[in-house]
């Protein structure tokens, strides 16, 4: 099975119902959906550490952490 990923945000209304409309999807397509709350306190926390959660990588892993830095080895 083919998998696509779509991201769209709603708001639970009152009566504890959520409604995600316009997604582009046939009727019968079978989805899987993950529901990610997003609270006040964390959108702050998520704005304090900018770069938290997002992709890195390493551009010499294995390398020397400024070896010819050391006065030692001068």
């Amino acid at each position: 099975m083919e998998k696509h990923c779509l991201k769209a945000t709603a708001t639970v209304s009152d009566d504890r119902r959520l409604v995600i409309n316009g997604l582009p999807l046939s009727p019968g397509d079978t989805v899987e959906i993950t529901i990610q709350v997003c609270y006040d306190k964390i959108r702050e926390n998520c704005s304090r550490y900018p770069l938290r959660g997002k992709p890195f990588r390493y551009a010499d892993p294995f390398g020397s952490a400024a070896g010819d830095e050391w006065e030692a080895l001068k």
